[in-house]
């Protein structure tokens, strides 16, 4: 069995109008969020083998600070531009590609697709993901190339304590 967390990154913002989607920060909003959501998955005993993001600012920074929580070095995040422009397909071919040796990863993306996403692999309709909400999925394989639609069970879905 490998086990997928998927994490919508935290709130980013608009703080300059003529800056780029791709480009946008998170809030210190999104900086708590990142900090607490982190932290709390560390005391519950998640720990992912894996972290792998969108290289667009607001869901590597949410990669980032995860990955200080959990004692993973920041240069050892895969960035996959697929994560950021793609759907559910494209997703999907990332997680496909992931290590077999490795058992359990963290994806951190955008809505819509994150939320897409894990309800094609659970086959369940599911509400779009709150900014740095954390889903996570055990996925009914043995190998990541077998992640296919319906193939995994959402364990639980955790999400921010609203300010």
């Amino acid at each position: 069995m490998k086990t997928l967390y998927l994490v919508r990154h935290a709130k980013a913002g608009w703080h300059d109008p003529s800056q780029a989607d791709f480009d946008r920060p998170l809030t210190k909003r999104g900086h708590r969020q990142s900090e607490e959501m982190s932290r709390r998955l560390r005391k519950k005993g998640v720990a992912p083998e894996r972290l792998v993001s969108s290289p667009a600012s607001r869901a590597l920074e949410t990669a980032e600070i995860f990955a200080d929580a959990f004692g993973i070095e920041r240069r050892e995040i895969v960035q996959k531009i697929e994560i950021y422009e793609g759907g559910i397909d494209s997703l999907a071919a990332v997680v496909r590609s992931l290590a077999d040796e490795e058992n359990t990863a963290m994806l951190f993306g955008h809505n819509p697709a994150i939320s897409a996403f894990a309800g094609w692999l659970t086959g369940q309709r599911t509400e779009a993901m709150d900014t740095c909400g954390v889903a996570k999925i055990e996925l009914d394989c043995e190998h990541w190339q077998d992640t296919a639609e319906g193939s995994g069970r959402l364990a639980w879905y955790k999400y921010p304590e609203r300010e």
